[in-house]
C-alpha cells in the first residue's frame, strides 16, 4: 500500500514537472482566449470571466478523477 502511495505521488510530480515545462515554452498560450470567455476592457475598468477555459478544466479533472477511481 505506501509503495503504491509512493509510485502515484512520484508520476503526479513528474506529471507537473512536463506540464510546467509546457507552461514555460507556450504550449498553452490559446487557454484563456477560448470562444464563450467574456472579456470586457473600458477607461478604467477590465473585467475577464474565463466560462469555457474554466469547463474545459473540470471537464479535464473530472475525467482524470473518474479514470484514478476506476483504476486504482
Amino acid at each position: 500500500m505506501n509503495r503504491t502511495i509512493g509510485v502515484i505521488i512520484v508520476m503526479a510530480g513528474a506529471i507537473l514537472i512536463g506540464l510546467g515545462f509546457l507552461v514555460y515554452a507556450g504550449a498553452f498560450r490559446w487557454f484563456g482566449r477560448l470562444p464563450g470567455d467574456i472579456s470586457y476592457k473600458g477607461d478604467n475598468l477590465q473585467v475577464y470571466v474565463p466560462v469555457i477555459s474554466m469547463l474545459v478544466i473540470s471537464l479535464v479533472l473530472s475525467l482524470l478523477f473518474y479514470l484514478l477511481r476506476r483504476f486504482f
